[in-house]
C-alpha cells in the first residue's frame, strides 16, 4: 500500500509539527504522518524540526538550550499566520497515532534520543507501524541495537553501491533518497535489492506526480490533500484504497 506521508503534519496549511498540523493531515486523507525529533534542556524528546527557534517562533534560541516548561509557551505560526500552536512532545504525539491507523515516520535529529525513541514506541504500543530514520547512520545503528525488529530508513541524496552496501549491513528495511535524483530504474533496483523506497524533498505537485510515477512505495508531502486527490485520480486501487480508510506500513 502506498503511503501519503503528511510532512511534519499539514504543514503547507498548519504550523509545522504542532497537533494541528497532524491532526489535519489525517483529516485530509494522509495514511502517514511524518515529524522530527529533539530533546529538550531537560531531557524531554520533543517534535521540531530546526535546531533553533528562530525560523519558525522568531526567539533565537536553540531547543537544547531550553526546558520543557520554558519552551511551552512558545508559539509556532502556520504558514499564512493566520493559526499558532505548541511544540508537542513525543509522548502527546504518539498518544493520538495510537487512536488512528496511520503509519509513523520519525526522523531523528539530535544526539542521544534512541533509547528514549524506542521506548516510547513500545509504551504505546505502535513500534509495528513505524519506521526511524535519519541521515546519519549512527542513529539507525543504535536503534537496530536496542531493538533488532525495530524498522529503520536512511534519508539521503546519495544512492550508491556503498550507501546500500552499508544498510544491508545494519538491517535497513527503507531508504529515502531525495525526490530530483529518483528514476523508475533507481526504484526498481532498490526493490530488487530489498528495500522500500520513500521520497523526501517533494515541494510541488509535479515532483510529487514524477515521484509516484517512478514507482516510490510512498512520499512526505506538506499538501496531503493533493497527494491524496491525485491517488483517486490517477493510482492503482491499492493506492486508492487509503482513501477508504485502509492504510498500511
Amino acid at each position: 500500500m502506498f503511503i501519503n506521508y503528511a510532512h511534519r503534519g499539514a504543514s503547507a496549511y498548519a504550523p509545522e509539527n504542532t497537533m494541528s498540523a497532524f491532526r489535519l493531515g489525517v483529516e485530509m486523507g494522509a495514511n502517514g504522518i511524518e515529524t522530527d525529533i529533539r530533546k529538550t534542556k531537560d531531557g524531554i524528546p520533543v517534535l521540531f524540526h530546526d535546531a533553533n527557534l528562530l525560523r519558525l517562533a522568531g526567539v533565537d534560541k536553540p531547543i537544547a538550550a531550553l526546558t520543557y516548561t520554558e519552551l511551552s509557551g512558545v508559539r509556532i505560526n502556520a504558514p499564512d499566520g493566520a493559526s499558532s500552536d505548541t511544540i508537542p512532545t513525543l509522548g502527546e504525539f504518539l498518544a493520538f497515532v495510537k487512536n488512528t491507523t496511520v503509519a509513523i515516520a520519525l526522523e531523528i535529529k539530535a544526539e542521544g534520543l534512541e533509547e528514549d525513541v524506542i521506548g516510547a514506541l513500545a509504551a504505546f504500543g505502535v513500534s509495528d507501524r513505524c519506521v526511524v530514520t535519519s541521515f546519519h547512520l549512527h542513529h539507525l545503528e543504535k536503534i537496530k541495537a536496542l531493538d533488532p525488529a525495530q524498522k529503520i530508513g536512511l534519508l539521503t541524496d546519495t544512492v550508491n553501491d556503498a550507501v546500500l552496501s552499508e544498510l544491508k549491513c545494519i538491517g535497513a528495511e527503507q531508504i529515502c533518497p531525495k525526490a530530483d535524483v529518483l528514476s523508475a530504474e533507481l526504484v526498481r533496483s532498490l526493490h530488487a535489492a530489498g528495500f522500500s523506497v520513500r521520497a523526501w524533498g517533494v515541494r510541488d505537485e509535479e515532483t510529487m506526480k514524477d515521484a509516484y510515477r517512478c514507482g516510490v512505495d510512498g512520499m512526505t508531502v506538506n499538501f496531503p490533500d493533493r497527494l491524496r486527490l491525485y491517488l483517486c485520480q490517477h493510482g492503482s486501487p491499492d493506492d486508492a484504497a487509503q482513501n477508504r480508510g485502509s492504510s498500511a506500513y
